[in-house]
């Protein structure tokens, strides 16, 4: 059986979104079934519905930065009750059975691929999923994650579900910490997290940007101070200190300015994804130093979990800036400028 469902579409990659009528299953024993609340407005959501990158499948409804309410529960839901505040993050589903879902890691399914809270293909119905651009949505059980902000502070939670998870993921991974040095390229979405994420593990954080305006926010948001990239003489100021770097730039740039800056083994990690190829890096900057250039992607579920539980201990969430359904447009639009601090969060309430 299935719902009606309503929401936000784009039917091609020229056309703006619109609203769109469209079906949801009906809770099978696994599922939990979601109101959404709010949802968050990721660069990637952009790039899908224009087909800015490939396999775009249209209609396409996006969004995967959601925050809700349970309103109904399958027969073998254990871990949610209706009434409960929780959230979807980028994926829905995977295969369950490969080392990377053995350990926890879906981000990085072999078997069948995590399945994409939308844009990815649909196990139940067919056809593809359709994302947190509507009204309600129904997720299995694994996927769904528990928040325990306050009432007030949900909305700015919603970003959390990506921008969080794509920053705290590496963060973590690499052992930052307190006594380490850690810098942040680009100061948006990503990179306004990743400065909150890393100060809130105790390192000495920095934040590059081409843009010196940028200096009073990166500080208030938890930097000890920023540092100018197209500054040769304030990046040669840094060189060889270190220990890792994260880098949030989606936009094709010269790496080896940042690696020149690494520590002997320390690790810079790239989270943004640009539309064509970065500029090869010299092998000299890594070969002398032992330094790793590295990549990564989200988060499995329980880091997922595990990151909204030290966001919420913290005190931490995004900065937004809360918008219509019907200002989707201008929204992407003004993304694309970078013209927000830091990231739009559509209130769902409007769509009707």
């Amino acid at each position: 059986m299935t719902t009606p469902a309503k929401g936000y579409a784009a039917q091609s990659a020229d056309s703006k979104l619109a609203p769109f009528s469209f079906e949801r299953r009906d809770p099978q024993p696994n599922d939990v079934a979601i109101d959404i609340r709010y949802c968050g407005v990721c660069h990637s959501d952009l790039h899908t519905a224009r087909s800015e990158w490939p396999g775009t499948l249209y209609p396409c409804v996006p969004g995967h930065e959601i925050v809700g309410t349970v309103t109904a529960v399958g027969s073998d839901v254990t871990r949610f009750v209706v009434g409960d505040t929780v959230g979807v993050g980028c994926m829905v589903d995977s295969c369950g059975e490969c080392p990377s879902c053995h350990d926890g890691e879906e981000q990085y399914c072999t078997g069948t691929g995590f399945v994409g809270t939308y844009n990815g293909p649909d196990p139940v119905m067919g056809g593809h999923t359709f994302g947190g651009y509507s009204d309600h949505i129904v997720v299995d059980q694994d996927f769904v994650l528990k928040i325990r902000h306050d009432e007030a502070d949900l909305a700015a939670v919603a970003p959390l579900l990506c921008a969080g998870i794509t920053t705290y993921s590496p963060l973590k991974h690499w052992g930052v910490g307190p006594g380490q040095k850690v810098g942040i390229v680009g100061l948006g979405g990503l990179g306004h997290m990743g400065v909150k994420i890393a100060a809130a593990m105790g390192a000495e954080v920095y934040v590059f940007s081409t843009s010196p305006n940028k200096r009073d926010d990166a500080i208030r948001l938890g930097a000890k101070d920023l540092i100018v990239s197209k500054d040769a003489d304030a990046m040669g100021a840094h060189a060889g200190s270190f220990d890792f770097i994260l880098n949030t730039v989606a936009a094709s740039h010269d790496l080896d300015q940042f690696l020149a800056l690494l520590k002997r083994d320390g690790t810079m990690t790239l989270v943004g994804v640009p539309e064509t190829p970065h500029p090869s890096p010299s092998v000299g900057n890594l070969v002398f130093g032992r330094r790793s250039l590295a990549g990564s992607l989200i988060g499995g579920i329980a880091e997922t979990q595990e990151m909204l539980d030290f966001c919420n201990k913290h005190g931490l969430t995004a900065d937004i800036e809360i918008i219509d359904m019907a200002e989707i447009e201008t929204g992407f639009d003004r993304m694309a400028k970078s013209d927000v601090k830091y990231r739009f969060v559509i209130d769902m309430a409007t769509l009707g």
